[in-house]
């Protein structure tokens, strides 16, 4: 949908900046539980028997190949990563960090809650090793910690999101949930 739009509104400037939220912040770190198994606790065996074959169709409509096997883990550090990301490359950075985060969960079934999964993802992405080592510290004070946690106060409590994705367009306007690309288009229409 991005790409269209640029050609469709050249007038329009796009900066993409991916926000934290944690779905399921209890998690624990590492490894985590067997995705498929805590799905099935989470939602019922029978709504993730329906929503899966649609999400996997869904994703493969987009060349994206969509497996949930592995791990879920607490995703906190994977939201710092994509922070530092920010602070040191932008938006062009971010992107590529998020698109390793998505492939390495998505599709090679690897838990964010592992350290070594993030790190492997910064470097994919092209973070230079010395941006990468600050994942070891994992302490309240570690860098990127108040950041994240602010970011998700303040854009928890503006837009009022419960969930993801959320998108925030031009500081006012929200979609949320999985968006087909005519309602982006019909958004950037309005701008």
């Amino acid at each position: 949908a991005l790409d269209g739009a640029k050609t469709r509104f050249p007038h329009l400037t796009f900066d993409v900046r991916w926000r934290p939220y944690e779905l399921m912040s209890s998690l624990p770190t590492g490894r985590g539980y067997d995705k498929m198994e805590y799905y099935e606790a989470k939602f019922g065996a029978a709504m993730v028997r329906g929503m899966i074959p649609r999400m996997k169709a869904t994703a493969m409509e987009h060349g994206i190949e969509m497996n949930y096997g592995g791990y879920v883990g607490n995703t906190f550090d994977s939201h710092r990563l994509i922070w530092k990301a920010r602070e040191e490359g932008g938006s062009e950075l971010q992107d590529k960090v998020v698109e390793q985060i998505f492939q390495a969960y998505f599709t090679e079934n690897k838990s964010l809650g592992e350290r070594t999964v993030l790190e492997e993802c910064a470097s994919k992405a092209g973070l230079a090793q010395s941006s990468i080592d600050f994942l070891s510290d994992a302490s309240d004070n570690s860098e990127g910690t108040r950041e994240v946690r602010d970011e998700m106060l303040e854009y928890g409590r503006a837009y009022q999101c419960t969930g993801v994705p959320m998108f925030i367009v031009d500081g006012k306007h929200t979609l949320s949930g999985a968006q087909e690309r005519d309602s982006f288009l019909r958004l950037f229409g309005k701008l």
